[in-house]
């Protein structure tokens, strides 16, 4: 039983990837890299990817970056949320 346990949740250090949504005019491609690397996150600019909504008035921005640590997971959510153009996080 203790081996399953092992093996379920997340594993620090890893490569993790946040999705974030808002409005398409607010340039996430571009905003999302820029707070995680502002939060002192390593970004995978390669990863980035989005995609419209819809109707257009919405995009969800995909970026991975990497965390050694279940708070370094949790600040990069914080520091989405805390941007005014992000509706929600993933």
């Amino acid at each position: 039983m203790a081996d399953e346990a092992q093996g379920k949740g997340f594993q620090f250090p890893g490569v993790f990837e946040i999705t974030a949504m808002g409005a398409a005019t607010a340039d996430l491609q571009t905003v999302l890299p820029r707070e995680l690397t502002q939060a002192g996150l390593t970004v995978l600019h390669e990863t980035v990817r989005s995609r419209p909504s819809t109707a257009g008035r919405f995009v969800s921005v995909t970026v991975s970056f990497q965390a050694d640590s279940r708070e370094q997971y949790e600040a990069a959510h914080h520091a989405l949320r805390a941007h005014p153009e992000v509706k929600w996080t993933l």
